[in-house]
């Protein structure tokens, strides 16, 4: 009766650690969001799937180091009707010597009992070799698994930003669309009072039109970046997400950049994709190795005991088996003479794949570069914008406030308070752009260091 207490017990446990396991939490920050992701995403469990049969693939190659052992056994039933001699002949165990069984039956029954043992000592070196390679092969699903890691977390940086960039650009659209509904509203008592005419305050009053509508959009540009990360957190679309939202000062956008090629050699000792080619390349050259052992010869031994028995005679089955009863060894020598080119072909197709694991390692090394390059140049890029971006931003601000000040007074026409507006307005998205286009590329050049990403 303990036991069936003790079940439903562990069930529970069970279901509080799935739970715990499962458990996401209540905000979401950066950190967190990679976290949750590498645990959850799918494409990272399916590379630790292949890691895992690359493992199973290593015992074999290590297993068939040892001797196999097998155990056969035969047994067959002869009838002869229309025997007249009374005396039978039997196929021995299915070997094909036949004995007198010395009964009168016409039908027989005989069995083989056999134990056979079988050990490869030298193959020229070709299990070893593949001991080897598998290992590598190990190695390599490990780095894919790190670069499928790698992946992710640019995605989840660069969607992040993107997050970050659009809850800002809701904010700015937020205050332009208030300050065109106080524009408006002042508008219309000017009609009332008659200072300006009926057109002005109809192009205002499509002014904040046009801003709502662009508040919505920018809202919805939000929602589908917060969509995007779900999916790559494996989230439920439906499921809300409360996200802290970063800020980004001018310290992070402006701080100095490491070097270009510091960046890439920095990068070339620690990705998971370079290190990938270089163990693909020694993979490779075990191959030929493995294909030119198809010249060397073959040594193994065997051993094996069998016996056998049969009916129509008149000793007991116990006797018949200890009469039967045989031992053997042996040692067997294959030399490969000619084997219709099979070895040679081999031999040239694991050179050629050889060759392509070396220029797929320069091509690795060249699209790194061009990524580092890219990101740094744009890095580089995005800092300049920023500041020219927030030096136009204060002038186009002052400029705005002016003639906004001059609007309410009569003395500027509600063209050129749109003007300005929209010149304000596109200031301030310049100077959005920049900053989180640079502080991305600074982000990712750290990644490619091999430092951790901080979005605080």
């Amino acid at each position: 009766m303990k036991q069936y207490k003790i079940l439903p017990f562990c069930l529970l446990l069970t279901a509080i650690g799935s739970v715990q396991a499962q458990e996401k939490p209540a905000q979401w920050d950066y950190q967190s969001c990679v976290k949750y992701a590498l645990e959850q995403n799918i494409q990272i469990k399916k590379s630790k799937i292949l890691l895992d049969e690359s493992a199973v693939n290593t015992k074999s190659a290590k297993a068939a180091m040892f001797p196999s052992l097998s155990f056969s056994t035969s047994h067959n039933v002869v009838n002869r009707p229309y025997d007249q001699s009374g005396n039978n002949l039997v196929n021995v165990g299915g070997s094909g010597n036949y004995a007198t069984s010395g009964g009168s039956s016409k039908t027989n029954y005989n069995g083989s009992y056999g134990l056979n043992a079988q050990w490869t000592v030298f193959n020229g070196g070709k299990r070893l070799k593949t001991i080897e390679q598998q290992e590598i092969n190990d190695q390599i699903a490990e780095l894919d698994i790190t670069e499928t890691a790698n992946s992710i977390e640019e995605s989840i940086t660069q969607i992040f930003m993107q997050i970050l960039y659009a809850n800002e650009s809701v904010k700015i659209n937020e205050n332009t669309l208030a300050v065109s509904a106080a524009q408006r509203d002042r508008a219309k008592e000017m009609l009332d009072a008659g200072s300006i005419a009926k057109s002005d305050y109809a192009q205002l009053e499509a002014q904040y039109s046009a801003d709502k509508y662009q508040l919505v959009t920018a809202q919805t540009s939000l929602k589908n970046y917060k969509l995007q990360l779900k999916q790559l957190l494996e989230l439920d679309g439906e499921e809300e997400m409360d996200i802290i939202m970063s800020d980004i000062n001018n310290e992070n956008v402006l701080t100095a950049l490491p070097g270009k090629m510091e960046v890439y050699e920095a990068a070339l000792a620690s990705r998971p994709e370079i290190q990938s080619s270089l163990l693909d390349i020694k993979a490779s050259n075990l191959n030929v190795n493995i294909a030119k052992a198809g010249y060397m010869p073959s040594i193994s031994l065997n051993a094996g005991i069998g016996t056998n028995s049969m009916s129509g005679t008149n000793r007991s089955f116990g006797t018949q088996l200890k009469n039967s009863w045989s031992n053997s060894v042996g040692i067997s020598l294959s030399l490969p003479i000619f084997n219709n080119r099979d070895t040679k072909s081999a031999i040239e197709r694991a050179q050629l794949q050889t060759s392509t694991s070396r220029l797929n390692y320069l091509d690795a090394q060249k699209t790194l570069f061009k990524t580092v390059e890219t990101l740094w140049l744009d890095a580089s890029s995005a800092q300049e914008q920023y500041i020219a971006a927030t030096e136009k931003l204060k002038s186009t601000q002052i400029s705005y406030d002016l003639v906004n000040e001059q609007f309410n007074v009569g003395m500027k026409n509600t063209v050129e308070l749109l003007t300005e507006k929209n010149n304000f307005l596109s200031a301030q998205q310049e100077v959005l752009q920049a900053k989180y286009m640079a502080y991305l590329n600074i982000q990712l050049l750290k990644f490619y260091q091999n430092l951790p990403i901080e979005i605080n």
